[in-house]
């Protein structure tokens, strides 16, 4: 392979290490950078281009940089395998080993002692598969309900299954928060695609609520498809929708089209109420009291603070 060949395959970033091979010493590569033909990207890494990067190019500077074995995982890597929502601009590259202290503009390394040449998914780019890419993430970066957040989102776009989860949670053993994982990914299959409908079901077991219908499909005024977060029977033939309303929520254009959606679902015989996934979460009790009196369907024998409470 030649030099316009490598860089090329590798969108124009190239590694001195690569260079030596072809001929190009560290003269030719100042020639080139003097000329502004080239840039220097790291003390390992140069450009065949000048000008900035796009997010493609960060990744391959970041591998190149850290060497061979290195790869784009945690975040960058579940966006690169088309996971939405939850994307970083600041690119995850993890390593085997300690690198000199240099910093690079967008770029992060993370040291981690699993064999990489296990987690390494197809492609030229060297990525870690979508699966170890999010569990080694929520193991040992994450807070617990954004590591389940984002393995909820993934089997929700269709990114994974829980099945290809839980078989890669027993080949990254050991692994930390393995039976949360395994707890996690039972609720995700069973129907569960959101730590807030998670959460929801915890409530109902707090305040002695019957669960409620997930994820219902209905038309709403203008004939557009929605999908109800929880939706329960209520007297008088009528229904009643919860919406869960998360941080995002806050975001103006995200608040306005939430408060249209609301309007439209809502008819003669179908309410719509909000709650904050922070009640949800910390206030479950008085989430539940309020749903009741307004004609949530209770069960018999159970009441606010009874029955099990498996926190998400």
């Amino acid at each position: 392979m030649d030099l316009e060949q490598l860089a090329a395959s590798q969108h124009g970033l190239v590694a001195r290490r690569q260079l030596h091979p072809l001929g190009i010493d560290a003269d030719r590569i100042r020639n080139q950078v003097q000329a502004r033909r080239w840039a220097h990207r790291s003390s390992r890494v140069v450009s065949t281009f000048t000008g900035r990067l796009d997010a493609r190019q960060r990744r391959w500077l970041g591998v190149l940089h850290a060497g061979p074995g290195a790869m784009v995982g945690a975040l960058t890597a579940a966006s690169d395998h088309g996971l939405r929502g939850w994307d970083r601009d600041l690119v995850t590259i993890w390593v085997s080993d300690p690198l000199h202290d240099e910093a690079i503009e967008g770029v992060r390394f993370f040291r981690t002692r699993r064999p990489l040449d296990m987690l390494r998914g197809p492609g030229d780019l060297p990525t870690t598969r979508l699966e170890p890419a999010l569990l080694l993430w929520g193991a040992y970066e994450a807070p617990w309900r954004h590591a389940f957040g984002a393995l909820a989102a993934a089997v929700q776009q269709g990114c994974t299954t829980p099945e290809r989860l839980g078989q890669w949670v027993d080949q990254l053993r050991p692994l930390r928060r393995a039976a949360l994982f395994r707890a996690a990914l039972a609720e995700i299959a069973g129907g569960v695609r959101s730590v807030s409908e998670a959460d929801v079901a915890r409530m109902c077991r707090l305040g002695g609520l019957q669960p409620p219908r997930r994820q219902t499909p209905r038309l709403d005024a203008r004939g557009q498809q929605r999908y109800t977060d929880c939706e329960w029977d209520v007297p008088v033939d009528e229904v009643l929708v919860l919406e869960v309303e998360g941080t995002f929520h806050m975001d103006v254009q995200h608040w306005a089209a939430d408060k249209k959606r609301t309007r439209r679902l809502t008819t003669r015989g179908r309410h719509v109420v909000s709650c904050t996934a922070w009640e949800l979460r910390h206030e479950p009790e008085q989430l539940a009291q309020d749903l009741a009196r307004l004609g949530i369907p209770t069960v018999p024998g159970r009441g606010a603070g009874r029955g099990p409470d498996r926190a998400a």
